[in-house]
């Protein structure tokens, strides 16, 4: 059953879900919802609570999808209206919620509001597009795709005008400042609401509205029609949340939260990169750095973290000197590289050790945030760089070791992309079905965590404190929530570490290792010191004493 809690997706475990690449339902090699709702019970299984799935309307594809062409109906090749109503029925009845991609920014240059846009100055869907004579204008916005666009402004010779866009020039944004467009994307949320979804992941949402003279983000204007939005939803649905794609420093994303009163949830873009520095620099001060300027955010909301998603690894809230670094470490071949970025997954990034994936996932599943799982990362998933743009890591789920990964019966020519291959990363050694099997695989390390994880409300609810132990290689953390405390121990180099704690505060307590069940000595005035295997860590629940009598799962359920 779903919970009742309003503030379930503080708890929540998420899961990314190309509907492609998922599972292909009725043979033509493209994954469909068919083929999704065949695998609800593995994602039950695995512990999800909330699938976030990637546009799956009407769409060119000359942008995966986010070039919508119809907001309110459903890609052919996808299934049908009926196929999603199934969906939410299926994933509903087995506790999963679910929510999609919306995007706000823009539209496909093929969506028949811009096709009557650009046929005359007096058509009445002129207003719903950016139009003008010249492309001087709001000349001091930054250009996103800088690989592939050299301008904002783009010439549309049926028009005989230039239209703005924030992204690809075949992406046309819509002018929020038009009273019809907010009503038009307000209708559009609506009419997928009433059909059972469970919230949006807003895409782009600092670009809303431009103004002369400001760099055209995070606008005032962007926020009023936000907040509108959460009121309206509010007033008329229940457990539904928001998400907010905004791609900007820790300050600028804090008024998407507001009061409360705007997005439920923000992704935390600058905390990704700094990750993976930590542990390729072996040192915890760039995580640290992040936390100490992220502000205070409200009690109702909540930040999303994750390690990969279907995008390029991005590097756009670095400094010049952090992304040559981590170009440097992660991506010397410019093959890897996409736009301000790197094209790769997570196992390949990670050199496919075990340990480093471990340990990440061990962060972002117990600093505080909500966590979020690109589809094939619990498995260790690789990608294939040669494929053009983001391609590389949106191929076939690999499902077991025939014929197509499991993911499809077609002939193998007809899948939308290849299936990885490779010696190393191909489906014959990294699978779903092997991995069930193995008690010790990464499918099932990852099924335990999400299930320890959910049995202390303070990885999603509660504060955190640093400590700051003479050891710099060695991250550890309190979380409290409730009576409940944690010691959350990382050890971010590749060799053995011994760390000493200042845990007097908790003299007399006997912290119990809630992953292994482990009794540990008791904490006394002491310095209390650990010894960290190479990138090992530590889950401690410094909650019980020694008067508490026996120790074992039953003590575990708080």
């Amino acid at each position: 059953m779903m919970s009742t809690d309003p503030l379930w997706y503080k708890d929540a475990v998420f899961y990314e879900i190309p509907v492609k690449a998922y599972a292909d339902g009725n043979g033509d090699g493209i994954g469909d919802f068919q083929g999704l709702i065949g695998k609800l019970d593995y994602l039950e299984w695995l512990g999800v609570d909330c699938i976030w799935l990637l546009p799956f309307y009407p769409s060119p594809l000359r942008d995966d999808g986010y070039d919508v062409a119809d907001f309110l109906t459903v890609a052919e090749q996808y299934g049908t209206f009926q196929d999603v109503k199934r969906l939410l029925d299926e994933a509903h009845r087995r506790g999963i919620r679910v929510i999609v991609d919306l995007v706000l920014n823009h539209t496909s240059d093929r969506h028949a509001w811009f096709q009557e846009s650009r046929q005359s100055p007096q058509s009445s869907k002129r207003g719903f597009y950016v139009w003008s004579e010249t492309d001087r204008k709001y000349e001091k916005a930054r250009i996103i795709f800088i690989d592939t666009e050299k301008s904002n402004w783009t010439w549309d010779p049926e028009a005989k005008a230039f239209y703005w866009h924030r992204f690809f020039s075949h992406q046309p944004d819509l002018n929020y400042a038009n009273p019809e467009v907010q009503q038009a994307m307000l209708d559009t949320m609506t009419f997928w609401l009433d059909q059972g979804l469970d919230g949006f992941r807003c895409d782009a949402v600092p670009y809303l509205f431009e103004r002369e003279g400001t760099i055209c983000e995070n606008l005032p204007e962007t926020h009023d029609y936000l907040k509108n939005i959460r009121r309206r939803i509010d007033a008329s649905y229940q457990g539904r949340i928001l998400l907010a794609e905004a791609n900007q420093w820790p300050t600028d994303v804090r008024p998407y939260f507001g009061d409360g009163d705007e997005f439920h949830m923000a992704f935390h873009f600058p905390l990704m990169p700094r990750l993976y520095m930590g542990v390729r620099s072996e040192t915890r001060d760039p995580i640290i750095d992040m936390f100490t300027h992220t502000p205070e955010i409200p009690p109702n909301c909540q930040w999303c973290l994750f390690l990969r998603n279907h995008d390029e690894l991005t590097l756009e809230m670095c400094s010049g000197e952090e992304r040559d670094y981590m170009y440097y470490t992660y991506a010397r071949d410019p093959s890897m590289r996409r736009n301000i970025g790197i094209g790769r997954r997570l196992a390949p990034l990670l050199d496919n050790d075990r340990r480093k994936i471990e340990l990440l996932h061990s962060l972002v599943f117990t600093l505080p945030g909500s966590p979020i799982i690109y589809y094939g990362d619990e498995i260790g998933m690789g990608d294939n760089i040669k494929l053009k743009d983001r391609d590389g890591v949106r191929t076939p789920m690999q499902w077991t070791m025939d014929r197509n990964a499991g993911f499809s019966g077609c002939d193998p020519a007809q899948l939308y992309l290849p299936v990885v291959a490779d010696a190393v990363y191909g489906y014959q050694a990294v699978n779903v079905e092997s991995q069930k099997e193995a008690p010790h695989s990464l499918l099932q390390w990852m099924k335990r965590m999400i299930s320890v994880r959910k049995r202390f409300p303070a990885f999603g609810r509660g504060t955190i404190t640093f400590l700051r132990p003479a050891n710099g290689k060695v991250l550890a953390y309190l979380r409290r929530y409730d009576d409940v405390v944690l010691l959350l121990v990382h050890n971010l180099a590749e060799s053995s570490q011994a760390v000493e704690l200042d845990l007097t505060a908790f003299a007399g307590t006997t912290p119990m290792e809630v992953l292994g069940e482990a009794r540990f000595p008791t904490v006394t005035e002491r310095s209390y010191v650990l010894t960290l295997a190479p990138y090992g860590y530590y889950w401690l629940d410094l909650t019980l004493t020694p008067s508490d009598g026996a120790y074992g799962i039953e003590q575990m359920v708080l």
